[in-house]
């Protein structure tokens, strides 16, 4: 029987000892998802676009750490041809590509041992069906051999950032909002802090209804190391764009905010882009929705010289050491997303 078999879904992470590491620390692999309905795309067109992407994606991480992308049974080979060879594909049904979402949340115990806090992942408030993609989660974990800990939270991975020394940053917009989870504040932030092994949660407000994830905190601000964070910021705050308002207010926020270690936050700004490619209303032009993997960091470029370049800087600047990588992933920023978003790490083992 595995020790996922054993697992309780009334147990937290936090009560069994493990807790959510930083995302920069070391990995033993890259998940990522094929996705897999050309209807949550809505044309054959774009599900190709986006798988283009993902391929990208995969390639460009392969070449600093092992990366798996999980597939439906009947298009394994439609994904291994795509993503070529080293990458291993693995039979578990998806339907989209975010894995940050729907895949495993991997956590630590002191001794080094790795387990998964099923986040419950529901489909963004059930804005969008779930079927397979609830249960990705426990799917790998029962493949890793890994427990599995539940604790009744219901949200995803982009709605959280960590720094794996006990602080959460999180919107309450993803998490206190009754699609999601109908109990008060206090109790939210409870079981959130049990799922990721945390102390203390910064909350800002973020925006209920305007996108599919109710402003994931990962497309505006990210933990580099502990005490240190990086926003993604427009020149000056405009009062006529919720976007911008929401933005600078969880700035706002997070300059009189102090850590689980009572540390206030040194607060990086990287620009906007301003001259974008895509046309798209809804698109995601987020420099800060980047992946760390080992030994590089895995960001986007949007077509605006200037702006691509500026942010390339300031993440080599935060990261050094690590090989900064620009892609160009425009159908994801179109499907609402980013490479984040399409990507969930597994912590190396120590044990």
């Amino acid at each position: 029987m595995t020790s996922s078999a054993l697992a309780r879904d009334g147990a937290s992470a936090k009560d069994a000892g493990f807790r959510m590491p930083l995302e920069s620390d070391r990995h033993e692999r890259t998940f990522m998802q094929w996705p897999s309905r050309s209807s949550i795309y809505g044309s054959k067109q774009a599900l190709d676009a986006v798988r283009s992407k993902i391929a990208l994606i995969a390639k460009s991480i392969d070449r600093f750490e092992p990366v798996v992308v999980l597939a439906r049974p009947e298009q394994i080979e439609t994904a291994t041809k795509a993503l070529g060879p080293g990458i291993e594909v693995w039979p578990i049904r998806t339907e989209d590509l975010w894995c940050r979402d729907s895949g495993p949340t991997f956590v630590v115990s002191n001794s080094g041992k790795l387990a998964v806090s099923d986040l419950g992942f529901n489909g963004w408030g059930n804005k969008q069906s779930h079927a397979d993609d609830g249960l990705i989660a426990k799917a790998v974990a029962e493949k890793l051999g890994f427990a599995v800990y539940g604790g009744g939270i219901v949200g995803e991975g982009g709605g959280v950032e960590v720094d794996g020394a006990g602080t959460v940053l999180a919107h309450e917009s993803s998490w206190i909002n009754a699609n999601r989870n109908k109990g008060s504040k206090a109790e939210v932030e409870r079981l959130l802090l049990n799922a990721l092994g945390a102390e203390r949660v910064i909350w800002a407000p973020g925006i209920k209804g305007a996108d599919i994830t109710d402003y994931h905190i990962d497309a505006l601000a990210r933990f580099v190391k502990p005490g240190q964070i990086v926003i993604q910021l427009g020149e000056k705050r405009d009062h006529s764009d919720p976007w911008s308002a929401a933005a600078f207010e969880t700035y706002d926020i997070l300059k009189s905010a102090r850590d689980a270690q009572g540390r206030r936050l040194d607060i990086v700004v990287i620009p906007e882009p301003v001259d974008i490619r895509s046309r798209s209303r809804s698109f995601v032009s987020s420099y800060v929705n980047y992946y760390v993997c080992n030994g590089a960091v895995i960001g986007a470029e949007f077509g605006d010289d200037k702006a691509d370049t500026e942010a390339k800087a300031i993440l080599a600047r935060l990261y050094p050491g690590r090989e900064v990588v620009s892609l160009n992933v425009d159908p994801l920023g179109e499907a609402g997303g980013g490479i984040h978003c399409a990507t969930q790490q597994q912590p190396a083992r120590t044990t």
